[in-house]
């Protein structure tokens, strides 16, 4: 995706947006963005509206200019309300605020309006924030130990605190889900939910379409958990006033209000308990939405993007397949308004004419000076790419081996499919492979000490976990000490227990493999009952 379909964005000069890392476009009509870079930098540019640039004024300017107290603090996310106000937090977990205040949804105790950023600190000393959310005029932010904090306007209950009264500074959301572990947190406009370590999903605020999911219209004060809801679910997202909830084998849920077709149900009829949608577009790893519109999009597990609901003045009623390669495409070209639904990793889909040029010299007959003979199929690259991407290929056409002379290379441990996607990696920096060769590209990333492939790798592999497959990726994350994959392995293992032990990968895993396994899950409580 080209930056420039995002119109606020079409006149910065090419060396300003080479330098760009995140960005957010917000606003009413989203003529207002914040940008980090690469060098943590923060600026901001557009209209201004209630301070929310956050630079000392209220004057609005076409060029980016600098956040001075944010700079340097390695901004993490971003997200905004619609006064609008604004919520970033940073790597080391801290929290700031600036905007609009009218409903005391910067949390600094006041309804005084933000010009420059807010060091937010109510019931968040020595605590790491990890996640942030804002409605309207309500914000909620998650901490690392998974509580959740609440604050701004609440007269509908979204901050909630049992009451209707506005919370000035921020408040740990108890009710139902105190003392439980919360991971995914998300705002409509005037409404709230958060999603449970265990899969289980709770909303609170207004409630008169339906939003919280809890078969009928009446407000919560306080968290009431969506009992229809099926599945373990790992994210969730809102718009206006609907509901997306996405669960660990794929499935999407939806519910609440559906004017725009932003359910995905075929009709336009409101729903206020979960629908299963988009069966048919197969196993899904992405949803988006947000509070400012009512669209809503996914990404499938072969990266197809779709979107329904409000497409700039229509209304879409069915998952509408796309050529897009980003969920961000969808908002920056039929949001109304056009706004980010999350910051934009730029890094991720700006491609250079140094990027293009590169993902065609892959296997070029004219210009290569090695061949690669995997499978009996060849791969034809350039030495020069290899060695200063790979380390392992700068040690290997060094003048000692005797790989250094040859004009082909013959590759016996890997499949034509994994090295070959390998080396589009080192030439373009993307992984393309489905999950099932994701697990030999890993096994290759780790022999050749590729950390950020090892990444990619995991990604791809979670996005392609089932009960039949959950132990024996389990243990393959073991083998390759990819910590992170093997902790969301076992969740998910954990989460469907009586699937996963009687699968044949299951009993295919080794006595210590299993012993620990069955360790782990005790110290979760797994077998209390």
């Amino acid at each position: 995706m080209e930056l420039e379909k995002w119109p606020i964005f079409s006149l910065l000069k090419p060396e300003f947006v080479e330098k760009m890392k995140l960005a957010c476009v917000f606003g009413s009509i989203g003529n207002e963005a914040i940008i980090v870079t690469k060098d943590d930098d923060v600026y901001a540019m557009g209209f201004n509206g209630a301070g929310c640039l956050g630079v000392g004024d209220q004057n609005s300017t076409m060029e980016p200019r600098k956040i001075e107290p944010l700079c340097q603090k390695k901004v993490k996310g971003i997200a905004y309300g619609s006064g609008p106000h604004v919520l970033a937090y940073t790597e080391s977990g801290e929290l700031y605020s600036w905007g609009h205040n009218g409903y005391c949804q910067l949390g600094n105790g006041s309804t005084n309006q933000g010009l420059t950023p807010y060091l937010v600190t109510t019931h968040l000393h020595n605590k790491r924030v990890t996640r942030i959310a804002a409605g309207s005029h309500h914000s909620l932010a998650l901490t690392e130990e998974g509580e959740v904090l609440a604050w701004g306007q609440n007269n509908y209950g979204q901050v909630g605190s049992g009451t209707t009264t506005n919370q000035p500074t921020p408040r740990r959301v108890i009710g139902n889900i105190g003392g439980r572990q919360v991971v995914d947190i998300a705002c409509g406009q005037t409404s709230s939910m958060a999603v449970m370590d265990n899969g289980e999903v709770y909303g609170w605020g207004l409630n008169s379409s339906g939003q919280l999911g809890l078969g009928n219209n009446v407000n919560q004060q306080s968290p009431s958990r969506v009992t229809a809801l099926q599945g373990v679910i790992t994210k969730i997202v809102c718009g206006y006033s609907h509901t997306l909830a996405l669960s660990d084998e794929g499935n999407l849920w939806a519910w609440g209000a559906n004017s725009y077709g932003q359910l995905g149900t075929g009709n336009k009829a409101n729903q206020c308990v979960p629908v299963r949608v988009a069966q048919e577009l197969g196993r899904i790893v992405d949803i988006a939405s947000s509070h400012c519109c009512h669209l809503s999009a996914a990404m499938t597990q072969n990266s197809k993007i779709y979107f329904w609901g409000h497409c700039k003045g229509q209304s879409v009623v069915a998952p509408m397949e796309t050529g897009f390669s980003s969920l961000h495409e969808v908002f920056a070209l039929w949001a109304s308004p056009s706004v980010t639904y999350e910051p934009i990793n730029v890094s991720g889909f700006t491609r250079s004419s140094l990027a293009q040029a590169m993902s065609v010299a892959l296997d070029d007959e004219e210009t290569a000076d090695v061949v690669f003979v995997v499978d009996d199929r060849r791969i034809r690259a350039h030495r020069a790419v290899l060695k200063i991407r790979c380390q392992y290929f700068r040690s290997m056409f060094q003048e000692h081996w005797k790989e250094n002379n040859l004009e082909e290379v013959e590759v016996k441990d890997y499949s034509f499919v994994v090295f070959r996607a390998f080396l589009q990696y080192i030439y373009t920096d993307t992984v393309v492979v489905s999950p099932e060769d994701a697990i030999g590209l890993l096994d290759l990333a780790n022999a050749y000490c590729e950390e950020a492939l090892k990444r990619h790798c995991e990604r791809i592999i979670r996005h392609g976990i089932t009960t039949e497959n959950a132990a024996m990726l389990y243990a393959v994350a073991i083998k390759y000490e990819a910590t992170e994959l093997e902790e969301f392995c076992f969740r998910f293992a954990l989460n469907h227990m009586t699937e996963v032990a009687q699968t044949e990968a299951f009993m295919a895993l080794d006595e210590l493999t299993v012993k620990n396994f069955i360790q782990r899950a005790a110290q979760h409580g797994a077998f209390k009952y």
